[in-house]
């Protein structure tokens, strides 16, 4: 006899899911050697997630009712397509829950609602050192970029070229 295949949801996140988001975060800040930089809080994420416009939305997994992993996402805009594109700013599966197939599905839901949608694109970036996350995003037939570098303004720099124009 086979063991029944786990129960996956998939949802949009509440409010009340806030502090779980947060955990997510924390535990992807730590995978990806970025705790330093997760400066992000509960009250913080529930105005800009759950606020008059959202910025951004998420996508909660649960596998039998418990919370394994998350994808936060937010349009944007692609000026040689003349259309919008999803954005995945974060795809987190909790490490007990992987292999479920919770990343691709999903990835899946995400490229759904792209299409549902009438985006043009979906897409996201990855650390160039997390050779099984690249390699799972090539499973699902996504190609690198490698001719294009992100660029970023934080902190100091952000506010020394906000300041310089006064």
């Amino acid at each position: 006899m086979t063991a029944a295949a786990p129960s996956l949801q998939l949802r949009p996140a509440t409010r009340a899911d806030v502090p779980q988001i947060l955990a997510f975060i924390r535990e992807l800040a730590d995978y990806e050697r970025l705790s330093h930089e997760a400066v992000a809080t509960e009250a913080g994420l529930a105005a800009q997630l759950f606020g008059e416009r959202p910025p951004a939305e998420v996508v909660m997994a649960e596998v039998e009712g418990e919370p394994a992993g998350f994808a936060l996402f937010f349009v944007n805009f692609s000026t040689f397509l003349g259309l919008p594109g999803l954005y995945l700013e974060d795809l987190f599966v909790r490490p007990a829950f992987r292999g479920l197939g919770l990343g691709r599905a999903l990835m899946v839901h995400l490229a759904q609602l792209a299409v549902a949608r009438g985006y043009g694109r979906f897409e996201w970036s990855v650390l160039d050192w997390n050779a099984p996350a690249i390699g799972f995003y090539r499973t699902l037939g996504a190609v690198g970029q490698d001719e294009w570098t992100v660029q970023r303004l934080t902190g100091d720099a952000l506010q020394a070229l906000a300041q310089s124009g006064r």
